[in-house]
């Protein structure tokens, strides 16, 4: 097996069309019933022997991933196209539902034939509206969160209709369509990711559940329905009425940086709002220049509120944790699941280590230069496999902040905000995400209000290029999850989001309103103390 970083469908398209034309003609990448049922037998048995399967997450969704996985045996075994095959096994890595898993296109590999151009870009075409969950309901309800505002679409729906069916299909019958082809770790989530992409031309979705234009049909409020055939544009070209994203009235924008938007009162009142972007390349950089602006206007004693309904993930949240609020806490700590990746995967850390290269994705993954966690990975992770333990032990999260014999308890920054914090919260996003509420939740930190984060998180993954054992053809990349994220309250994180303080679902009702509702609530939750 080669090792390989992980490539989205979209990024890779043209590249792996280039390379299935120059194929050698007696090469066959999508192989015989028997190699397909060989590679099948193949990722279940590797799936069983790597994942890190959250217990609390399996009970909670009523499946065994596994089982899950078995009863698509017949779908790849049949699948004899390229775009069949591709799908299948999607559909095989979606089972273990695990938001951070996918598959994905490899040199020489899988080229799944598109006669759509537009699929290949990244991100996918968006149609002039947007669509959310209404989480008011348990069923496949969703409604018109936001327009295009643009004079080439007069006609779209209105803010607030609801979904009756999407190309022609039910929305119920949709939503149970999509469901497969979709990564997630929770319901919640999985609501939210469908709802984004429904609007989309994504190659996440097979074929036959993409039309040249979405077409939609929508109820408003008076119980009329109206159909609309929507055309796809670049995302970079759509202008929005900004309906259903983070609006404060009476707050001003007074910085804005790649991690955050801090917004304050206009009436002087003593708090302020960070609309959180995720724990990227530049976040400890912008944390250091919100403490220094801070300082510098006497802000440190105004209340801290953090919308994370938008942020993405990322790596050293705690660094953000230890100047955003007064409070010492409890970090979230890892492990690793010991099976035959770990000694490859220690040695690309060690390459990585080498280089002063310890990054997620371009994220850093460490405070220090990694020495404290290339300590325990040769220490301690090395020796309990050769040991044949399960797991390895818990350490404070990829060894980011604190040594391996460390209890997780970090103090505040020496500068850092003094008054009261808290959270506004949504499924948008999670990962790196859900440490960071979680953290805040199990350590009493202050109040968490809205939806909670998408509920997936893990320490690594590990990725591969699959191929058929007998021929030596790529066949496509896969992707493990080799380690659990333990909450601060001991519990794995993965499918199980901390809980919040209010529940404040997002509606077709409330749309326009839902921000300021939020943050009168978490205000007075802050105000009255958790």
């Amino acid at each position: 097996m080669i090792r390989s970083s992980l490539v989205s469908l979209t990024a890779v398209a043209t590249l792996a069309l280039g390379l299935a034309a120059c194929r050698d003609s007696g090469s066959d990448v999508v192989g015989t019933p028997e190699l397909r049922a060989a590679l099948f037998d193949t990722i279940l048995a590797r799936t069983e022997r790597r994942e890190s399967f959250s217990a609390i997450k399996n009970e909670r969704l009523g499946f065994d991933p596994l089982d899950a996985m078995t009863a698509l045996r017949e779908t790849v075994v049949s699948a004899d196209t390229e775009s069949e095959l591709y799908y299948a096994l999607a559909r095989l890595s979606h089972a273990r539902r695990d938001r951070h898993l996918d598959v994905y296109l490899v040199p020489g590999g899988l080229s799944p034939a598109d006669d759509d151009a537009d699929l290949e870009s990244s991100p996918p075409p968006q149609a002039p509206v947007r669509v959310f969950p209404d989480y008011s309901s348990d069923d496949a309800a969703y409604f018109v969160g936001d327009v295009a505002a643009d004079p080439r679409w007069p006609e779209l729906p209105e803010v607030g209709d609801r979904v009756v069916s999407v190309n022609e299909r039910p929305v119920e019958l949709w939503n149970e369509a999509a469901t497969p082809f979709m990564r997630h770790s929770t319901e919640i989530g999985l609501r939210w990711k469908l709802a984004e992409a429904m609007t989309q031309a994504t190659a996440a979705f097979p074929p036959e559940l993409r039309e040249d234009a979405l077409r939609l049909t929508v109820e408003s409020a008076d119980g009329s329905e109206s159909s609309f055939t929507l055309p796809f544009a670049d995302t970079g070209d759509l202008m929005w009425t900004g309906s259903g994203e983070p609006r404060y009235p009476g707050l001003s924008l007074e910085r804005r940086t790649p991690t955050y938007d801090l917004l304050l009162p206009d009436d002087g009142s003593r708090f302020l709002v960070l609309v959180w972007r995720g724990f990227r390349e530049t976040m400890v950089a912008d944390v250091d220049a919100l403490i220094e602006l801070a300082e510098r206007d006497g802000l440190l004693d105004h209340a801290m509120i953090v919308d994370v309904t938008r942020s993405r993930g990322g790596s050293l949240g705690a660094y953000a944790i230890q100047r955003l609020q007064p409070r010492p806490f409890k970090t979230t700590f890892g492990n690793l699941r010991l099976s035959d990746v770990i000694e490859p995967f220690v040695e690309d850390k060690r390459a990585d280590f080498a280089t002063r290269n310890l990054n997620d994705s371009g994220v850093p993954e460490t405070i220090d230069d990694g020495t404290w966690l290339m300590e325990w990975l040769e220490e301690d992770v090395l020796v309990a496999l050769a040991r044949g333990d399960e797991y390895s032990d818990d350490v404070p999260f990829k060894l980011a902040h604190a040594p391996k014999d460390s209890d997780g308890v970090l103090e505040p920054a020496p500068v850092h905000f003094r008054g009261p914090f808290g959270v506004i919260s949504g499924p948008s996003g999670g990962s790196h995400l859900d440490q960071f509420v979680s953290i805040v939740v199990d350590n009493g930190l202050g109040p968490v209000v809205g939806m909670p984060p998408g509920g997936y998180s893990n320490t690594w993954e590990w990725e591969e290029v699959l191929t058929f054992a007998s021929t030596g053809q790529p066949v496509i990349g896969f992707m493990y999850s080799i380690g659990h994220t333990i909450r601060p309250n001991g519990e794995v994180l993965e499918g199980n989001p901390a809980a919040l303080d209010a529940w404040v679902p997002l509606t077709a009702e409330n749309v326009q309103t839902y921000y300021a509702m939020l943050l009168e609530r978490v205000r007075a939750h802050m105000e009255t103390g958790r």
